[in-house]
């Protein structure tokens, strides 16, 4: 027998949706569920979107952590891209490169430039297929989250307000980045179409905008004072710079 009075947590919801809801709990769920219509409207919604979200990122999501998010990167030396293989990747990546936007300042370095992109998409891959914990700490506490980056990174990090492209921020979470401390922003549209946006200290002074696509994700990649962005999502180049944009104008404003 099965009580649906007996309350519900929300953890327990997201187990009940991920198949991870120990046997002897999953009647009183159900149960719950038959009586509660608002709970099984978001159980419902949060299916729907793990199904998306699977369907669009599964080939990479059991890819293992790459070495560049490995915490241990905080305090090791920056990299030296001195093999033959990665030298060959870079020219891959600069030619593959789009033509720059806001072309304004000086051309970055490209071996700072692909640290930084690398970077940024493995992190994208890695955490856009996420239901359960995509992020550290949720949108709902924004400001938090921009204090919490902005002590920890050493810049005046800012959460773009991105309603007017139909995302919404889902959060945030501390990553490694080439040379430190990295921030990580994600977003969400309706459709449960991800964006992340990744910041990190970068020696490229002052570049251009430009666009890169690999593994079926995109990117547009820029720098301003000292510290590198980059955008990514899906590979549809319009929508990422209209993104992009908004993100551009809002952290210049901003001034991070």
């Amino acid at each position: 027998m099965t009580d649906p009075t007996i309350p519900v947590t929300e953890d327990e919801l997201h187990a009940f949706v991920d198949n991870e809801l120990p046997a002897e709990r999953r009647g009183d769920v159900e149960a719950w569920l038959a009586a509660h219509p608002e709970d099984a409207g978001r159980v419902q919604s949060w299916r729907a979107m793990a199904e998306a979200l699977h369907a669009r990122y599964d080939s990479v999501a059991d890819e293992a952590v790459p070495k560049r998010l490995e915490i241990e990167r905080l305090v090791r030396r920056p990299r030296h891209w001195i093999y033959g293989t990665v030298a060959a990747a870079l020219v891959a990546f600069v030619c593959g490169g789009g033509v720059g936007w806001l072309a304004r300042g000086v051309a970055a370095s490209p071996s700072a430039f692909q640290n930084l992109t690398l970077d940024a998409l493995d992190a994208h891959r890695l955490y856009v297929v996420e239901v359960r914990h995509p992020v550290e700490v949720p949108g709902n506490e924004r400001a938090h989250l921009q204090l919490w980056l902005t002590k920890r990174c050493g810049w005046d990090v800012r959460a773009p307000e991105l309603d007017g492209t139909g995302l919404k921020l889902v959060g945030g979470r501390l990553l490694p980045g080439p040379t430190g401390p990295a921030s990580f922003l994600m977003y969400e549209s309706a459709s449960g179409e991800r964006f992340t946006l990744y910041t990190s200290r970068a020696q490229t002074g002052t570049a251009q905008m430009r666009y890169t696509a690999a593994e079926n994700s995109g990117a547009m990649y820029w720098s301003e004072d000292g510290v590198g962005y980059v955008l990514s999502g899906p590979v549809d180049k319009d929508r990422l710079n209209q993104v992009a944009r908004l993100v551009y104008d809002q952290t210049e404003k901003n001034g991070g």
